[in-house]
């Protein structure tokens, strides 16, 4: 079965390093409103990070304020998430969540290890 959502551009990075983390879509969704950005620790649920509607509204986590800026193309249906200033409890599974008309689809994660 093909994924609708994908994630890629995670890794291992230093403290204080930079990622930035791309969510496409493998099909076209109709009507996207809702572009976001989640992580999952170990042994944690799942948090908002960032998010972007349609009209380009953007919140973020108070964690992340000032160090993550997420972006998006509509003409290509990607959201991207710049992460600098990483820190070690920035450490998780990101996750990229999209919804459309009809659609609320998440992607498999990718792992974000922040490490010296």
């Amino acid at each position: 079965q093909v994924q609708l959502v994908v994630e890629s551009g995670g890794g291992l990075v230093q403290p204080g390093g930079s990622l930035r983390l791309s969510c496409a879509l493998s099909r076209n969704i109709f009507n996207i409103y809702y572009m976001g950005w989640y992580r999952q620790a170990p042994g944690k649920q799942r948090d908002l990070v960032a998010d972007i509607t349609k009209s380009g509204s953007t919140t973020y986590a108070d964690s992340v304020k000032g160090r993550f800026t997420i972006s998006r193309d509509g003409a290509k249906n990607t959201v991207y998430l710049q992460m600098n200033s990483l820190k070690p409890e920035d450490t998780a599974v990101y996750y990229c969540n999209v919804r459309g008309y009809l659609v609320n689809a998440w992607g498999q994660g990718t792992q974000v290890t922040v490490s010296s």
